[in-house]
């Protein structure tokens, strides 16, 4: 699907004329991300589109840093909401996917009926907590590594994305992701220039940090899912993102890592469905 100058595989479920939710991925996923949650919600009456964001797996994959601008990710968004016909989506995001969704819910809230965040702060609380916090720093050492121009592609490719492997079962519950997810995701990775431009996010988060101040509270009514036992971001910073919603509703689940969606299918989808209203 075109938009925003570039075009987004998008792979759908559900009625195409029921309320459309929009499942946004984060790194290092692609649509795949959300297998568990697309047939819950399209046998309860959505239109569900989970794209390919720009940079990932068979969505274009433009060059340079630049191309991977915040603003630019969340008009990616706008535009597939203006080609879908819908005044209003739910929109729903998981780690990157979530800080953008997080952006159009902040820029565009006309765009937003309602805002389901899996385990990332709001951005702003986001940028705070890595200047003020050692812990988090400490955490977030992944994100400083991405900015040299070459040896993350190098670490993230060799032995055939081992590294990318152990990042996703390292940091989740065993048997979170399956041999046959695996392979999957060894698919995506290997599209050309894939790896690089899943980095060019992160490059693009610390080149243009500055930007994630100037977003304010949240209009739409917002559901947060944190899985607290994410190896990459504090839960502290889970309190103060719903702080700036209006009608924010922050839900814990302890025994899940950063990889909830995965590990807590059921709950998660039982706890998306009660936000949306199961009856659309």
């Amino acid at each position: 699907m075109f938009t925003n100058g570039v075009n987004l595989h998008v792979v759908m479920a559900g009625p195409q004329d029921g309320p459309l939710v929009i499942l946004l991925h984060g790194f290092p996923e692609f649509w795949y991300g959300w297998r568990k949650q697309m047939p819950a919600l399209a046998a309860a009456g959505y239109a569900v589109w989970a794209p390919d964001q720009r940079g990932y797996n068979r969505s274009d994959k433009p060059a340079g840093v630049g191309a991977y601008h915040i603003d630019t990710l969340a008009a990616d968004v706008v535009g597939l909401i203006e080609a879908s016909g819908h005044q209003q989506v739910y929109l729903v995001g998981h780690d990157w996917g979530a800080a953008v969704a997080w952006w159009v819910a902040g820029k565009y809230p006309a765009r937003v009926k309602k805002l389901a965040i899996l385990n990332v702060p709001h951005p702003a609380v986001m940028r705070r907590t890595v200047i003020e916090d050692a812990e988090q720093r400490r955490r977030s050492w992944y994100i400083f590594f991405f900015q040299a121009p070459w040896l993350p592609e190098r670490s993230l490719s060799q032995n055939n994305f081992t590294n990318l492997i152990r990042a996703l079962k390292g940091s989740s519950r065993r048997g979170a992701f399956t041999d046959a997810d695996i392979a999957a995701y060894r698919q995506a990775w290997a599209q050309p220039g894939a790896i690089t431009a899943m980095l060019n996010w992160y490059r693009a988060a610390v080149r243009f940090q500055g930007v994630g101040v100037g977003l304010g509270r949240i209009t739409a009514p917002t559901l947060m899912i944190w899985g607290a036992q994410d190896m990459a971001l504090s839960r502290t910073m889970a309190q103060p993102s719903i702080d700036l919603c209006d009608n924010g509703r922050l839900v814990y689940i302890e025994e899940a890592s950063h990889w909830v969606q995965h590990e807590e299918p059921e709950t998660v989808n039982r706890l998306l469905l009660e936000f949306l209203g199961e009856h659309a």
